[in-house]
């Protein structure tokens, strides 16, 4: 099958233990269920997205989001703020004006870079923003949200990368760069919509044999670009939550 590609062939272990990184749901007073269920003690979270308002973080403080990320921090789960890179074309004093609001509204503990550049004549940009994100948060966890499979260059500079975001329909047909091989799998993320409940398992399995131990499925979709799929639950959350829970599979 198409996913089974270099990781395997190599040697390299599969062994993955895995953890949900959850992209941002939608605001704490629309969804406080949800919210509540991403803090219940033992859940299996790497990170969560805080997206306080479209890809930032607003004009003025929340004290809802700030209430919603210190019960997650509280749980040992880091909160990351969420800044758009508008594919290279945010400017970086906008980007590092977020970025501190971040810090000093929500207490983040990193960011998301959304709509992050793959190609290799944006690398330099890119690195000169995650080291001033450095300088304002040396302990800052740093995600890059391509969404594909960019440039490795780009493995040099951050904690992770997001190299699959799409629909289950293009994932389980996917393949994963050889250069993944290079690096161990809690540096690669993987954001899957669409998942039907009978297709959990094999999807956990294409992200254990492309390496990639972050991972967030949902069985919404996003209905031709007019839905955010990724700002609810999926239907089948605690199911997901228990198969990820059990730790390392092969």
């Amino acid at each position: 099958m198409p996913y089974l590609t270099s990781i395997a062939a190599s040697g390299t272990s599969t062994s993955v233990r895995t953890a949900l990184g959850v992209p941002g749901y939608a605001h704490p007073l629309v969804s406080p269920d949800q919210w509540a269920a991403l803090a219940r003690p033992g859940t299996p979270l790497d990170w969560v997205v805080l997206n306080v308002a479209a890809g930032g973080p607003g004009t003025r403080p929340d004290p809802h989001c700030l209430e919603a990320g210190g019960r997650l921090r509280e749980q040992g789960v880091r909160v990351l703020g969420r800044l758009d890179l508008a594919h290279g074309d945010r400017p970086a004093a906008d980007l590092l004006a977020d970025a501190h609001r971040h810090l000093d509204w929500y207490r983040v503990d990193g960011f998301l870079l959304d709509r992050c550049p793959t190609g290799r004549t944006a690398l330099p940009e890119v690195r000169r923003a995650i080291t001033a994100l450095r300088a304002i948060s040396d302990t800052a966890h740093i995600v890059l949200g391509h969404g594909t499979h960019p440039h490795p260059g780009y493995a040099e500079n951050a904690d992770q990368l997001v190299t699959f975001s799409g629909s289950w329909a293009d994932y389980r047909w996917s393949q994963v760069a050889e250069w993944t091989a290079d690096h161990p799998p809690d540096r690669f993320c993987h954001f899957v919509h669409g998942v039907p409940r009978g297709h959990l398992e094999e999807a956990l399995r294409i992200a254990r044999w492309q390496g990639a131990s972050t991972i967030y499925f949902t069985d919404h979709t996003d209905r031709g670009g007019r839905v955010d799929p990724w700002e609810t639950m999926p239907g089948y959350w605690d199911e997901i939550v228990s198969r990820v829970g059990t730790g390392v599979s092969e």
